[in-house]
């Protein structure tokens, strides 16, 4: 499905390493606490069972859990009342269009971080509004393969028919992934009821998330500008605020593979 980049992709399967981890924890702390505000029990807040859900992938403490709860429900302070959700917009070099979500406590420090990030490295931080109109927002979710089996697509499609047919959501399509899995699309409404129907089918649900997907891709074939563009997408990815980043970046997977080492 269109929305995928070659870097995306790749970024997607590597590995936390270990002096990533403590971002990476703190990151999915403050997605819990900021989720926890619309209530403390997950069976009755999807957001906040998602964001447990990932922290629990990502190897998270039970404790780290717990505290980040705590927090977002005013029983750890006002500390999590403080982060709020932001987005960034910009360019990379290459005309290569870019979102950055962060959740924060302090605006102007986010802000010039993020500029700073871009700026190093080719790009422009923009105004607001600048290049969200190319992308927009999806549910996704990710099938996995049962029994070393790939996903039977074709009962895969009967599925997803049956679900809309009940009355569920509609998908919008699916795309293969390593070993044999899938990811299915849908409106970024859709996500809870996909999520559940999908299980109720018997899937194997491993994941699911609102993800920004780009409208239109943009190539960038030049060996110079997509290793700044790539550079500077790490260093907003590696921003202690962020929460994700997003490109309508396409080019050659082994040129990428190559330049990222």
């Amino acid at each position: 499905m269109a929305g995928h980049s070659k870097w995306a992709q790749i970024k997607r399967t590597k590995a936390v390493v270990d002096s990533k981890r403590g971002a990476v924890f703190t990151r999915l702390g403050r997605e819990i606490t900021v989720a926890s505000r619309s209530g403390t029990d997950p069976a009755g807040n999807f957001q906040l069972r998602t964001a447990i859900e990932k922290a629990k992938a990502a190897g998270v403490p039970n404790a780290n859990i717990e505290r980040a709860i705590a927090k977002g429900s005013g029983q750890g302070g006002s500390a999590g009342e403080a982060f709020e959700a932001v987005r960034y917009e910009g360019y990379g070099p290459g005309g290569v269009a870019v979102l950055v979500e962060a959740f924060t406590d302090n605006r102007n420090r986010t802000a010039a971080e993020v500029r700073l990030a871009f700026g190093k490295h080719g790009g422009n931080l923009g105004e607001t509004g600048c290049v969200g109109y190319l992308f927009e927002q999806r549910s996704v979710l990710q099938l996995a393969a049962s029994d070393g089996q790939a996903i039977d697509e074709e009962a895969l499609l009967e599925g997803l028919l049956v679900l809309e047919e009940q009355g569920g959501p509609t998908a919008l399509g699916y795309t293969p992934l390593e070993e044999g899995g899938l990811e299915v699309f849908g409106n970024f409404a859709d996500l809870e009821a996909l999520h559940d129907g999908m299980r109720h089918q018997g899937w194997v649900v491993v994941g699911w998330e609102h993800r920004w997907m780009p409208r239109a891709l943009c190539p960038l074939s030049d060996t110079e500008s997509l290793r700044s563009c790539l550079s500077m997408l790490d260093a907003l990815e590696d921003l202690e605020d962020g929460r994700s980043v997003t490109s309508n970046l396409e080019a050659d997977e082994s040129l990428i593979a190559e330049l990222m080492g």
